[in-house]
């Protein structure tokens, strides 16, 4: 089992046709604490897949897509700066699980970096797609919170973007079921 372990520095030492190692009691101790770190990580390693997991299965939704957050004018403010040429999106896992849209930085994280609940969304709608240098065209969407928050949400697939709209529409019921888009970009009646 040793032999698994990049022992440097150890003295090897032969006898009978067989290698041994000599440890000191130090040496020992050292590599039962580095035994122990590997299990404890394989642990948490294993709670971040069965948490992920489990959170994918009882989604209504999830993927990854481009975010870029904005805040609406307050009454009095001047109007804001025009900003399509910055480029700001930023890759996110967006989860959309009971009423309750997850904001990700990996799909591997244990924790969101930020939620908001559908009930405090007023407002999901599209908006004109755009296209960048070296990508292709994105397809956007933008959800907007009763505080004011303005997610702005891109990918380079329209039916992704005409699912996520979809779905939000009907989890936050800003919609009548009869005009509920479907993937394919059409009504349903």
């Amino acid at each position: 089992m040793l032999n698994l372990f990049s022992l440097r520095g150890l003295p090897w030492t032969g006898a009978d046709g067989q290698q041994k190692v000599q440890l000191t009691a130090a040496e020992l101790e050292s590599l039962r604490s580095e035994l122990a770190d590997i299990e404890e990580r394989e642990a948490l390693m294993k709670a971040r897949l069965e948490h992920i997991d489990g959170i994918l299965r009882s989604a209504r939704l999830s993927g990854y897509l481009y975010i870029r957050t904005r805040w609406t004018a307050l009454p009095g403010e001047p109007a804001p700066i025009d900003d399509t040429k910055i480029n700001d999106w930023l890759p996110r896992f967006i989860v959309l699980h009971g009423q309750c849209i997850f904001f990700y930085l990996l799909s591997t994280d244990l924790s969101p970096q930020d939620s908001t609940l559908l009930s405090d969304v007023v407002e999901v709608g599209s908006l004109p797609s755009f296209t960048r240098e070296d990508e292709g065209t994105r397809y956007s969407f933008y959800i907007l919170t009763r505080q004011g928050l303005r997610y702005e949400c891109s990918h380079v697939s329209q039916i992704q973007v005409d699912t996520w709209l979809s779905a939000l529409q009907t989890g936050c019921k800003l919609v009548s079921e009869s005009d509920v888009l479907v993937p394919n970009g059409s009504s349903k009646k």
